[in-house]
């Protein structure tokens, strides 16, 4: 049986919104001590801190990228309503881009997010 680590996904669906789903990383390298997924390619890495009571517009990713919840916690809420936390040691792989010929419409395209714990969010995101 391969060990696998549970990639969350926020990705842009065939009708343009916004959705989770989740996939399965092989961590086929390694030990039985200490499983690795292949390595992934990634082109930088960014910091963010924000305050206590932040809220974001709707918008949706420009670039792919993961984002892992350092301290805090994150609710991203999508266009339809559906909402999921994000707490310290959470991540997402942030992937719900404008599809490519459209022209972003809150209504349809992507999602907000807000800071839920009560403290300030710590996330780092790293570029695909």
């Amino acid at each position: 049986m391969t060990t696998t680590f549970t990639q969350v996904i926020l990705y842009t669906d065939t009708d343009g919104k916004a959705k989770f789903r989740e996939e399965q990383i092989a961590l086929t390298e390694g030990n039985p001590n200490a499983m690795l997924s292949k390595i992934m390619p990634a082109s930088g890495v960014q910091l963010r801190q924000s305050p206590t009571g932040f809220k974001s517009q709707m918008h949706v990713t420009k670039d792919p990228q993961w984002v892992f919840i350092l301290s805090g916690a994150m609710e991203i809420i999508l266009a339809d309503g559906s909402a999921r936390r994000f707490n310290a040691g959470d991540h997402f792989y942030s992937a719900d881009t404008l599809p490519e010929g459209a022209t972003f419409n809150p209504e349809i395209h992507g999602h907000w997010s807000r800071e839920v714990a009560g403290e300030p969010l710590v996330t780092l995101f790293v570029k695909s």
